[in-house]
Order: structure tokens, then C-alpha cells, then sequence
């Protein structure tokens, strides 16, 4: 037979016998939404009921599905690209990637490895010899770094970028420039011949020493090798790089080197050079044309006089540039080298991987501890290893963290009555919970959703946090069954109590995750649905594992077992009686004015069994007025639990005091009962609360002004580490970035050449972009390509001139003007290709510096063939790239003089360098007026878009704000639609979203005075701080919404059932948060431990302070109203039999319903179990109510307090 129906949870269809004449429910119009409510508890209370009686079975399966979902760990995948992380989803920015991706392919042109040396002294100037002497070792020492693997020696000299290495005809010569030709190094050295000893390359010449950069003037090998080659074409190709000698007519650094050759400006005066000087302008690489290295790329912190020339400078940076892995793999397949080893790009990785990281290793090795310069290192696979160390699971945090939450779950459910004690529940709770999250992590890799950092580092604790407060709020309620409830219904009973609770705590956590995935950064938005997906399978288990553990732990205390121990039995227990209700003769219970007290006279002795023996007397039930204070007379009443009824002092003469340890008495739920809520809900205090969380709302609305958009690498990288030192000088004095304006496809660009002039002048006005010195002309490929034309132009409008070149013949001409012939006569029709009589008709370039259109694709394919050191400078990039066509002078035949033209282009690029970037805001700037230069130019109709690493991870900022906004606003509409559905009661849940959008506002206002700054990881927490804070708010609005009385008793009682589990809710999780203060990322402790533990306090303060002084003062009328009224017809207790109490009950049942309970307490035999019915030898209680017609319609009122749904 199910127990009593709790007060507030009869639907409204019930009729009470006609023989009652008291006043009948107050609240008529909330009959819909009491049904529901009891309609959906009667759900719960069936499935409750189904798993306790196959607990067993229940058990089983359910470890066995979550067990499997576990597995799936096995395949999940961690995302460490910073593109696939941090580039919006679906934003322009990851469109305009696509599409770079589809054209150029996955991989960058290269990759960089940097040098950055700086005085151990701040502000000490670097510009000295001594200095640049130091540098150099250690530049030469990350030079030399060779690697073996797969059997082979792999050097800088054979994994290096070079740029536009030529193709030269001349066999012996090719070979020799292969060897030869010198990597890409943007270092201050090169303004010395020093510079020179970083180029590893090498040839060999009979009759000549080895020939390095260190002894090679081009200019002279020429002349040596021109009697035995023809190398017209290739001296040209060097003059026109304006290579000259090279290395070899530098200054020395050090004069007295040995080896500094004869050609350099001091060698024989063997003076020191002016450093500064000297890199005043910036340095120049082998080619002073097309590489320049200006003093932004290498000098940092630089001063200068009223003249503008360069004084001193606070740091010097050298960059490595090394091949991509497709270039490398493409470079060596079919190699003699690799043909043994099964050459793949996977290798090549390897390869660059393992160099790079014994660069950066021998880098910062070099100068000793004691030197006056200190060397910082840092290459791509160093941020690679960063993220991936960042992504990586912490065993011992994770192991730690849920045995500190094993060890507070065992102790806080732990009693002195072993019968009550609940230790082994909270260790399987906790276990069960860590399953659980072990399983939705393991469900998100099998549906494809990547792992990162925020899932390794934060998940596991933030899901166990939350997990466990619910498994608190089912023991605690478990453990508080009503009187009379069957042994079979225990675990139907604590669902039908609790259920609705963790159901709308569980479903707001899900939607407040599944709301913050609006948050389009591919990083947030796989932690939050992996967030929500965990949250429900932590729900599933709670609801429907946990039960059948309560329910074998049922078993356990019936079978009068101990705790944890579960294979002894307890020497303890203490058997319970909980007497029925009394009726209360004839006398009428005035409402909300007089309060019913029974005395209880006790007595208790110890046997020699250490038994604890209490004799208790014939109780005494009268009415007493209430005391002065209205909250005092509600909260004291009896509330009908053993340890209530032995704790309090009754004034009676006849009665001995009889108290039980403090130890074993007090808990967080006395301590909300006889101090906190009666202090909380004083006038006085309630008015002093409201002032506090109205000038805590104030103060956060003003550091809301001052949160600050932006999150540095500095941020995320350890604090202490060599990582963190390079990144630290390389913000400060090296703030760089290189970026690309892509052209797309789309638009003619033979007939759009202004345009794109155009575009590149508004794009060079802008403040971020670095202008080229004023000597150098503009480093892009259309001015690369025009300026190739004047060239050859004017050697052909020479060779003309002095008749070395006529109509019919070139071959006397020079190699540029042979090329101008060819590409005049050129008509672009298929039918008649050539036309002589263009050759004085017509320019390559007229006299606007536009191409013609009909010949610009043509002159593109002899342009990217023939000068390969102005194509690689210019970076262009292009596709389709243009054919490839090789220029004889001296074959005259049509074949060669036919140029095929190139395809239309879809993609090209104009680099540029962007510096001054501090702060967010100057990303922020920069990205506008980049965007609005490409608008500009879209009206002309050229269509562009910038690219870069501020364009892929800091555009996010110029729409975060509103995104964070929006969906804040989203969640919080959608919590108040499921708290009216499951409360339904829309002015509570109009209260609870208020204090979840005030929670919002004061932990953003607090962010600003922390000093964290907005990104998406804090919009994530924000947007999830909702749904958490919901945690803390439902509990108490629910039991505040289904407790009879006035508004300060039901906030009271409110406190009482519910201030235990929600605190013992925020201590776990800040207990599992606390793990998260020993990652040696600053970066979680900050933006994870920091703000999700101001979180969890804001949700406590505003969950039990706040809320239910809100509730107090404004809180909805209550569901049911009762004025009781007693029958006549009660009669008084009947005499009792065979030691059994039988107790009458009134033959009608008013439809209002007084909580008015008597409860004795006897200690006999240890008891089958706590708060049940004690039998006889059958199973029939022996103090069954004396059967009534009113008794066969409706059950007694049930004894206990308000509860908790």
C-alpha cells in the first residue's frame, strides 16, 4: 500500500465526503498545474518503484551501457590546429580560408624558426659588436644542427626555403647553383660578411678550394667560367638581383677574423664596424633587390636622434625559414637520397619536427647562464608541442580530483548511527558520476566531436562538480523518508520528491551548454555540446543507475549492515518507532494564529549493552499562542523527526531533557533551521541583503566597462618557461604579423589593372601596415611584373636603336631584348598569333604603366619563367600558375616564338607587414580598414579579402560582444520557459531568471576588476554560468512554491529541506575545480579555476541568500492554502494492545490540509530500518488506523515538513 500522498500533491478532481463542512482549498485557480505536477511525480514515482524492485538488474545494465559508451574514448581525437580551433564556423573569415585552401592547397609556403637575444639588463643597448658577436654563435650553432633519421643526415642546407632558385641550361652550372644557393635568413648579420657563415651550401671547382658564401664573389666566378660556358643569361639574372659580391664585399664584424676576405671595407684597416650604422635602412640578403630585410624585422626597441637615424636598439631577432612538409616531400621524392627509406610526406614531418626542436634546444643552450645576453628560441613545433601538452589529460589531477571528491562524498554522508549512514552511497555516487562523464566524453568522440583543450583540462571537473549535487539531493532526501512510507516505495517516493529538481537542474544545464554552441568558434562550441552531452548522461544515471544503488543500499541498512563495511554487521542500531498523528479532540485550530505543541516526557538510561533506553510518558497535545515572533512560532513547530523531537527543550515540569552528541546533531540542515533563516528573514537583515546585492549589481555593471577584448599567446603558454620569455619579447619588441590581400577569381584582371593598383595603395595607407622604404619599390607581383617589362622594354628600345635588333631578326640583340621582340609581336589571336609590325607600334607597359590587356596573360608566362628571384619575392602565389616556357635567343623557329598565354587567375596576393599591434583594439582597427579597403575595391569590381593570423584568430572580436549578447538573451528565455513548464508557475520563474541575469552581470563586472580579458572562452563560461546558476536557484524556488503558510515560513522551510544539498552541491564542485589550481597552464587557473569558482559562490550567495529574501518579500501565493477545521466526529485515541499504539483517525478528511504532527520516539530492538513502519510477525502494521468510511476514501495527513520536488 503506496504512503500517504504529500501535502500539495492531490489533484484538483478530489472531492472531500460531504460530511466535512471545513473551508476548502483557498487556491482554486493552481488545480491544473498541481495536477500536472502530480502527474508528472506519479511518473516519477512508478519508475522509482520499477528500479528499486530490479535494483540488481537495473544495475547492471546500466553500468554495462555506460561502460560501453567509455569505450569510445578509444577513438577520440585531439585538435591542436589553430586554424581548426579558433577560425569562426561559416564566418567570411573561414569562407575566404576555404577557398585560399582549395586553390594554394593545407600547408603555408614555409615555415619560421626564430632567434630573439635581448640584455639580461632591460633597456641595456644591443647594438654592439660584442653583441652581434654573441648572436652569431649562437645562430651559427642552430645553423649547424643536423638530425638523423630513416639512416639519413638531415641539415638546414637540405630542409631550407630558397627562393627562386633559377633553371639554368648549362648542366655543371645548375648543379652548382643547387648546391649554392643560399636559404632564406632574415638576420641582422647580413649587413656583414659574418652572415654569410649561416649559408651551409657548398660547391666544388677543379683547381679551386671549396666554394662557400664565405669566400664566393659572384663577379669573379662568372668571368673565370665564361671562356668554358656561355652564362650571358644567368649574369644577366644576376645583375638584375643586383647580387654584386655578394657576402664578400660586407664589412666584418670582426676584422681580425682570419678568414674575412680582402674585398671587405675593413679588412685592411682593421676597423670595427658602427653597428648601428651599419643596419640603419635595414640588411640586405645575397639579392639587394628582392631581399631586403628591414629594421623592423630585426632590431626591436629601437631609438633614434632628431635626424632619424638609428642610435641604439633592445633587441635583435634572425628568422630560419624551412620548407613546408609537402614542399619537402616533393623536393626529395625520387631522390637518390630517399629511394631506399619509402619516402612519404608523414616523414618529412618528422624530419622538420625533429629539427626544429633541436634547433630551439641548441639555441638556448648556447650562451652561458652568466652571459650578459640572453637567447630566446621558437619555432612552429614548439607552439605545436604547447598546444598539445595544453590538450593533454592530467592523470594525477584528474585521479586527485575525484579522490578529494571520493573522500568528501564518504564523509559528508557518513553518521554515528550506522543505520542512517550513507558513506558507501556517496562513494558509489561519485564513481557512478565519473562514469558517467567518462561516457559522454566517450558518446562525443564516437559521434565525431573533436577533443581540445578546454575538454582535457576543465571537462572532467566542471561535469563532476555539477554531477554530484544531485546525487547529494537524492541521498539527502532519500535518507528523509515520510512516516508511513512502505519499504517498497522508498525509492518511488525520493523520485516523486527530488525528481522534478534534478530534471529541471538537468535540462536547463543541457540547454544552457547546447545555448553557449551559438558561440561560433569551433573550440567553445565542441566544449559546450561535449559540456551538454556529459550534463545528460549524468542525468540518466543519476535518475536511473543511482536509484539502484540507494535502493541496494536500502537493502543493506534492513539488513542491518554497517557502512562501507558492508560484510559486518552493525552493534549500533537503534530501533526507530514513528507514531501515526494524533487526533486533537474537540477543539478548532485557529489559522495562522495558534500552533499546536505536544510535550513529550522522556527519559533515557544506557544498559550495560550501550543500548540507549528511552522511556517516554504519555504525551500531552495543547494549543499555545505565538510567540513575538511570528517566524520563531512557524519554524519551531514539532517537524516530526526523531533527532528534532530528542533536541529540543521542552519547558515541562514533568519532562528530563534528553540530548543527543553535538557531533551527531548538528548538520547544515539544523544549522539553516534554528540560525540561518531566522536570522536571513528578519525585516532588518532582508533589507540589509537587498542593499548589498543592489550595490554589488552596481559596482559589477561598472567593471563591465572594464573587460577588455583579447586573449595573447602569452596568455596560454606556462608562466616561466623559455616558451614564455620568447613570446613575452617578441609582444614587445616584435610585433609583426605578415598577412597576403588575396585577388580572387571572378574578375578580368588584364582589365582591371588600375583597380588593383588602387587597392594596393589604400591597403599601403593603412596605420598597421609597414610602409617599404622610400628607395625600394613596392614588393608585389604586378609591380614586380610591370617593372620587368620597362626593363626589357628598354634594352629592346636599345637594341633597335643601334639596329642589333630589326623586323626579321634578335638573335643579335641582348637576352631582355630578344624577349621584348617576342612578346610585340604578339597578337592573342589563335588565327594570326604574330604581327611584326607591332614591334614599333605598340609598349609593353603604355604610358598610364598599364599593361595592354591582350597582352598581359602572355607576358606573365614569359615573366614567371624568366625571373624567378622577382616571382618568389613577390610572394604571388599564383593559380593556375602560368605555363611553364623556356627562352632560347638563338631558335628562331615559329614554335618559339609562339608564347602561350597563362590562364586566367583565380587567386594571387600582395604581402604586406603589419606592426604596432598591442592591444585587441589595434587587431580590431586594422581588420576594419583592411575589410573596408577590399569593399572598396569590390565596388570597382576586384574582388579581394585579407589574410593572416590576425584576420583568422582576432576578427572573432568584432562580433563577440553581440554573439555573447545574444546568447545570453536566448538562454535566458529559453530557462524561463522550461522553469514556467516544469514549475509552472511563471512568476517564480520570472524571479529565477532575474537572479540568473543578475548572476551574469556581477561575474562579468568581476571579470573587469580581475583583469580577465573577454574572449570566447569566458562568453562560454558566462553563457554556461546561467544554466549552473540554475543549480542553485531551482531547489529553493521549488520548495518554496510547494510549502504551505506565509511567505516568510515557506522561505524558511525552503532553507531548511534545501540548504544542505545545494551547498554540499557548491563545496563538490568546488572541490572538483579545486584539481584545476595544479595545471601548469596560468591560463586555466585564471580564465577555468578563477572565474568558474567566482561562479559557484555567486550561485551560492544568490541562490540562499537573496533568492529567498526575494521569495519572502515577492514570492507567488502557495499552491495550497488550508484553514482546518476539526471534525466532531474525531475521537480520542484508542487504548493500546499488545504493546501496539493504535491511534483513530476522523472519518472525513478536509480538503485543506494542516501540518500538525506528533511524533513519539521509543528506543526497543534494532530497527528493520529508519522511518519504517514497524510490523508484528505478520507484515500488517500492528497500529493500522481503525478502519472509518472516511478512512477508505482518503489517507491520513502526512507528518512531515514541506518537501523538495
Amino acid at each position: 500500500m503506496a504512503g500517504p500522498p504529500p501535502l500539495g500533491e492531490l489533484p484538483p478532481c478530489y472531492t472531500p465526503p460531504a460530511a466535512s463542512s471545513a473551508p476548502q482549498i483557498l487556491a482554486g485557480s493552481l488545480k491544473a498545474p498541481l495536477w500536472l505536477r502530480a502527474y508528472f511525480q506519479g511518473l516519477l514515482f512508478s519508475l522509482g518503484c520499477g528500479i528499486q524492485k530490479h535494483c540488481g538488474k537495473v544495475l547492471f545494465l546500466g553500468l554495462l551501457a555506460f561502460g560501453a559508451l567509455a569505450l569510445g574514448l578509444r577513438v577520440a581525437t585531439i585538435e591542436t590546429d589553430l586554424e581548426q580551433l579558433w577560425v569562426e564556423v561559416g564566418s567570411q573569415v573561414s569562407q575566404e580560408l576555404h577557398y585560399t585552401k582549395e586553390k594554394l592547397g593545407e600547408e603555408a609556403a614555409y615555415t619560421s624558426q626564430m632567434l630573439i637575444q635581448t640584455a639580461r639588463q632591460e633597456g641595456e643597448n644591443i647594438l654592439t659588436p660584442e653583441a652581434l658577436g654573441l648572436h652569431l654563435q649562437a645562430a651559427l650553432t642552430a645553423s649547424k644542427v643536423q638530425v638523423s633519421l630513416y639512416g639519413k643526415s638531415w641539415d638546414l642546407n637540405k630542409i631550407c626555403y630558397k627562393s627562386g632558385v633559377p633553371l639554368i641550361e648549362n648542366g655543371m652550372i645548375e648543379r652548382m647553383i643547387e648546391k649554392l644557393f643560399p636559404c632564406v635568413i632574415l638576420t641582422p648579420l647580413d649587413c656583414f660578411w659574418e652572415g654569410a657563415k649561416l649559408q651551409g651550401g657548398s660547391a666544388y671547382l677543379p683547381g679551386r678550394p671549396d666554394i662557400q658564401w664565405t669566400n664566393l664573389d659572384p663577379q669573379q666566378l662568372l668571368e673565370e667560367l665564361g671562356p668554358f660556358a656561355s652564362l650571358e643569361g644567368f649574369r644577366e639574372l644576376l645583375d638584375k638581383a643586383q647580387v654584386g659580391q655578394a657576402y664578400v664585399g660586407r664589412p666584418c664584424l670582426d676584422p681580425n677574423d682570419l678568414h674575412c676576405p680582402p674585398s671587405a671595407p675593413n679588412h685592411h684597416s682593421r676597423q670595427v664596424p658602427n653597428v648601428a650604422q651599419e643596419l640603419s635602412g635595414g640588411c640586405h640578403g645575397f639579392s639587394h633587390k628582392f631581399m631586403h630585410w628591414q629594421e623592423e624585422l630585426l632590431l626591436g626597441g629601437m631609438s633614434r636622434d632628431l635626424q632619424g637615424q638609428l642610435l641604439r636598439a633592445e633587441a635583435l631577432q634572425s628568422t630560419f625559414l624551412l620548407m613546408s612538409p609537402r614542399q619537402l616531400y616533393e623536393h626529395f621524392r625520387g631522390d637518390y637520397q630517399t629511394h631506399d627509406i619509402g619516402w612519404s610526406e608523414e616523414q618529412a614531418s618528422t624530419v622538420l619536427q625533429a629539427w626544429q626542436r633541436r634547433f630551439v634546444q641548441l639555441a638556448q643552450e648556447t650562451l652561458p647562464a652568466n652571459a650578459s645576453q640572453q637567447i630566446h628560441a621558437f619555432s612552429s613545433t614548439t607552439l605545436d608541442d604547447i598546444l598539445h601538452a595544453f590538450s593533454e589529460v592530467s592523470a594525477a589531477r584528474v585521479v586527485g580530483g575525484y579522490l578529494l571528491m571520493l573522500a568528501y562524498a564518504c564523509v559528508t554522508m557518513l553518521r554515528w548511527d550506522c543505520a542512517q549512514s550513507q558513506g558507501a552511497v556517496g562513494l558509489a555516487g561519485v564513481l557512478l558520476v565519473a562514469l558517467a562523464v567518462a561516457s559522454g566524453l566517450g558518446l562525443c568522440a564516437l559521434l565525431g566531436i573533436t577533443f581540445n583543450a578546454a575538454t582535457t583540462q576543465v571537462l572532467p571537473f566542471l561535469a563532476l562538480g555539477i554531477g554530484v549535487d544531485d546525487i547529494f539531493l537524492l541521498a539527502h532526501a532519500f535518507i528523509k523518508a515520510p512516516p508511513g512510507t512502505l519499504l517498497q516505495d522508498r525509492m518511488g517516493e525520493c523520485l516523486r520528491r527530488t525528481g522534478t529538481s534534478v530534471a529541471l537542474t538537468s535540462v536547463n544545464n543541457m540547454v544552457a551548454f547546447f545555448m553557449a554552441a551559438v558561440v561560433p568558434i569551433p573550440a567553445l562550441r565542441a566544449f559546450s555540446l561535449q559540456a551538454a552531452i556529459v550534463v545528460g548522461c549524468n542525468f540518466a544515471a543519476v535518475m536511473l543507475v543511482f536509484p539502484a544503488i540507494l535502493s541496494l543500499d536500502l537493502r543493506r541498512r534492513h539488513c542491518q549492515r554497517l557502512d562501507v563495511l558492508c560484510c559486518f554487521s552493525s552493534p549500533c542500531s537503534a530501533r526507530v518507532v514513528q507514531i501515526l498523528p494524533q487526533e486533537l479532540g474537540d477543539r478548532t485550530i485557529p489559522v495562522g494564529i495558534a500552533h499546536l505543541t505536544t510535550t513529550v516526557q522522556a527519559f533515557a538510561h544506557c544498559e550495560a549493552s550501550s543500548q540507549h533506553v528511552v522511556t517516554i510518558l504519555p504525551t500531552q497535545a495543547h494549543l499555545v499562542p505565538p510567540p513575538s515572533d511570528p517566524l520563531g512560532s512557524e519554524l519551531y513547530s514539532p517537524g516530526g523527526s526523531t533527532r528534532d523531537l530528542l533536541g529540543q527543550e521542552e519547558e515541562t515540569r514533568q519532562k528530563t531533557v534528553c540530548k543527543s552528541l553535538l557531533c551527531t546533531h548538528w548538520n547544515l540542515a539544523h544549522f539553516a533551521r534554528y540560525q540561518f533563516a531566522p536570522l536571513l528573514l528578519q525585516s532588518q537583515v532582508k533589507a540589509v541583503v537587498l542593499v548589498f546585492f543592489g550595490a554589488l549589481l552596481g559596482l559589477s555593471l561598472y567593471g563591465t566597462t572594464l573587460v577588455e577584448d583579447g586573449l595573447a599567446l602569452t596568455d596560454v603558454v606556462p608562466h616561466g618557461t623559455k616558451e614564455h620569455a620568447f613570446l613575452s619579447a617578441q609582444l614587445r619588441y616584435f610585433s609583426l604579423y605578415e598577412v597576403a590581400l588575396v585577388t580572387q577569381g571572378g574578375f578580368d584582371y588584364a582589365h582591371s589593372q588600375r583597380a588593383l593598383f588602387d587597392l594596393y595603395q589604400r591597403f599601403s595607407s593603412l596605420k598597421a601596415v609597414l610602409p617599404p622604404p622610400a628607395t625600394q619599390a613596392p614588393r608585389t607581383w604586378l609591380h614586380y611584373y610591370r617593372n620587368w617589362l620597362q626593363g626589357i622594354q628598354a634594352a629592346f628600345d636599345q637594341d633597335w636603336a643601334s639596329g642589333r635588333i630589326t623586323r626579321h631578326s634578335y638573335r643579335n640583340g641582348s637576352e631582355d631584348g630578344a624577349l621584348a621582340y617576342k612578346l610585340l609581336i604578339q597578337t592573342g589571336n589563335a588565327q594570326e598569333p604574330l604581327d611584326f609590325s607591332q614591334l614599333t607600334t605598340r609598349k609593353l607597359v603604355d604610358k598610364d604603366g598599364l599593361i595592354p590587356p591582350e597582352l598581359f596573360y602572355m607576358g606573365l608566362t614569359v615573366w614567371v619563367s624568366s625571373d624567378p628571384l622577382g616571382l618568389a619575392a613577390s610572394q604571388a602565389n599564383f593559380y593556375p600558375p602560368p605555363p611553364e616556357w623556356l627562352h632560347d635567343k638563338y631558335d628562331t623557329t615559329g614554335e618559339n616564338l609562339r608564347i602561350p598565354a597563362a590562364q586566367p587567375l583565380e587567386f594571387a596576393q600582395f604581402p604586406f607587414l603589419l606592426h604596432g599591434l598591442q592591444e585587441t583594439a589595434d587587431f580590431v582597427e586594422a581588420i576594419k580598414g583592411a575589410r573596408a579597403a577590399c569593399t572598396e575595391a569590390g565596388h570597382a569590381g576586384v574582388h579581394a579579402y585579407p589574410s593572416g593570423s590576425p584576420f583568422l584568430f582576432w576578427e572573432q572580436y568584432l562580433g563577440l560582444r553581440h554573439c555573447f549578447l545574444l546568447a545570453v538573451c536566448i538562454l535566458l528565455v529559453c530557462t524561463f520557459l522550461v522553469c514556467a513548464l516544469l514549475l509552472l508557475n511563471p512568476w517564480t520563474a520570472l524571479l529565477i531568471v532575474l537572479v540568473l541575469a543578475m548572476m551574469t552581470v556581477e561575474l562579468f563586472g568581476i571579470m573587469g576588476f580581475l583583469g580577465i580579458k573577454l574572449s570566447a572562452i569566458p562568453v562560454v563560461i558566462l553563457v554556461a554560468s546561467v544554466g549552473i546558476g540554475v543549480e542553485f536557484t531551482v531547489h529553493v524556488a521549488l520548495g518554496f512554491l510547494t510549502t504551505q503558510g506565509s511567505r516568510n515560513l515557506r522561505a524558511a522551510r525552503a532553507l531548511e529541506y534545501t540548504f544542505a544539498p545545494v551547498t554540499d552541491g557548491a563545496i563538490s564542485t568546488l572541490l572538483g575545480l579545486l584539481m584545476l589550481v595544479g595545471s601548469s597552464f596560468d591560463f586555466i587557473v585564471r580564465y577555468f579555476f578563477t572565474v568558474l569558482t567566482v561562479l559557484t559562490l555567486l550561485g551560492l550567495l544568490h541562490g540562499l541568500v537573496l533568492l529567498p529574501v526575494l521569495l519572502s518579500v515577492l514570492g507567488p501565493p502557495p499552491e495550497v492554502a488550508q484553514a482546518y477545521k476539526e471534525s466532531p466526529q474525531v475521537r480520542s485515541p484508542a487504548t493500546t494492545q499488545g504493546g501496539g499504539l493504535r491511534w483513530g483517525v476522523p472519518p472525513t478528511l478536509s480538503q485543506s490540509f494542516a501540518r500538525v504532527t506528533t511524533s513519539m520516539t521509543v528506543a526497543l530492538h534494532p530497527p528493520p530500518l529508519p522511518g519504517a513502519c514497524v510490523h508484528a510477525a505478520s507484515e500488517e502494521p500492528a497500529w493500522a488506523p481503525t478502519p472509518t468510511p472516511a478512512a477508505n476514501s482518503s489517507s491520513a495527513p502526512s507528518s512531515r515538513g514541506p518537501h523538495t520536488e
